[in-house]
């Protein structure tokens, strides 16, 4: 992008702040929405007490 202004030396370094008058609306979505939902993850205590289990049974000998 290429901004001109004749107030400003040529090559000078300058700040460019842009501002938006509106934002496009984002879904407001809470922390916990997240539970669960990356790969590998438990969308319930339920999966995790019968990972924990068959985890467990693993080790028994």
């Amino acid at each position: 992008m290429k901004i001109c202004s004749p107030e400003l030396p040529t090559g000078a370094t300058v700040e460019v702040i842009i501002l938006l008058e509106s934002l496009p609306q984002q879904s407001e979505k809470s922390l916990t929405s997240f539970i669960g939902s990356a790969k590998g993850s438990f969308t319930t205590p339920e999966e995790v007490d019968k990972f924990i289990r068959q985890e467990r049974d693993v080790w028994e000998f």
